[in-house]
């Protein structure tokens, strides 16, 4: 849709070497018109999209099935939640787990599953994780894990070993991602 418009104003002539200036009724005449072409833009302005129905969407390949993970989550129309880094080194009452790495795996998934809860998600809403290691001999033992705890439809993941995490005795963390239906 094309809409053409024409202008004309009105000035003052220069006179006695003051400034240019519009007379009253160049004034309205531009402003008059100026919301005309406002309200023909909003006319011709495309209606916002409807709602999309939230999808998830995982995409597998054999290897990473293996491994408890997608290859991509796509998603659609749907609220994310952005995890921070979550590390299990000591369980909710205090206890150091420090050495313990099968129960750092647990209780990192146990904290991500109370901060999603609060969140209004589940581990089930994850779309990816960043899983940091400090001894990548662990990965094989994390993955079977994580396997158990999530079930069948796993996010995309991303495994990177570093020399240590910030609290000396963490083994593990995760950051993730998770979309909300």
């Amino acid at each position: 849709m094309t809409y053409e418009c024409f202008l004309s104003f009105s000035f003052k002539p220069f006179n006695n070497g003051m400034e240019d200036t519009m007379t009253v009724s160049a004034r309205r005449e531009f402003f008059s018109t100026l919301a005309l072409l406002g309200g023909i833009a909003a006319v011709g302005a495309p209606a916002p999209a409807a709602a999309q129905t939230p999808s998830k969407r995982f995409v597998k390949r054999e290897a990473s099935e293996r491994s408890g993970y997608s290859q991509a989550v796509v998603t659609q129309g749907e609220r994310t939640v952005w995890l921070a880094g979550h590390t299990g080194a000591v369980d909710p009452s205090g206890k150091s787990l420090a050495g313990d790495f099968d129960a750092q795996v647990r209780e990192v998934f146990a904290f991500m599953e109370r901060t999603l809860v609060q969140s209004g998600a589940t581990l089930s809403d994850l779309v990816t994780m960043t899983v940091f290691l400090t001894d990548p001999r662990n990965h094989p033992r994390m993955t079977a894990i994580r396997r158990e705890i999530l079930g069948r439809d796993f996010p995309a993941s991303a495994s990177i070993s570093i020399s240590h995490l910030a609290s000396p005795n963490a083994l593990i963390e995760i950051q993730g991602v998770a979309v909300v239906s």
